[in-house]
C-alpha cells in the first residue's frame, strides 16, 4: 500500500522463508504474487520474471480458469 518495493519485497521473501507455516496458507498466495509485483516497483524486470515463473510453476496444474491464475499470467506476459 505504500508502494515501497524495497520493503515489500523485503517482507514477501520473510513470509515465503517460512514454508512450513505457509503451505496451504492464503498469506502464502499474496505473498507468491506480491513478491513479483513488489520487483515491478523495484524496476527489476529480471527478478520479476523469476518470481512470476517460480508461482507460475508452482500452479502449473491447477485450473486454467482460476482468477489469480489468469492475473498472473498476464502480469508476467507484459514483462516479456
Amino acid at each position: 500500500m505504500m508502494r515501497d518495493g524495497d520493503e515489500a519485497a523485503k517482507e514477501f521473501r520473510g513470509l515465503l522463508g517460512q514454508r512450513g507455516l505457509l503451505k496451504a496458507s492464503p498469506v502464502g498466495l499474496r505473498a507468491r504474487m506480491g513478491l513479483p509485483r513488489a520487483f515491478v516497483m523495484q524496476s527489476n524486470s529480471s527478478q520479476s520474471r523469476a518470481a512470476y515463473q517460480d508461482f507460475l510453476t508452482l500452479w502449473k496444474d491447477a485450473d486454467p480458469d482460476i482468477p489469480v491464475l489468469k492475473q498472473a499470467k498476464e502480469e508476467y506476459a507484459k514483462l516479456q
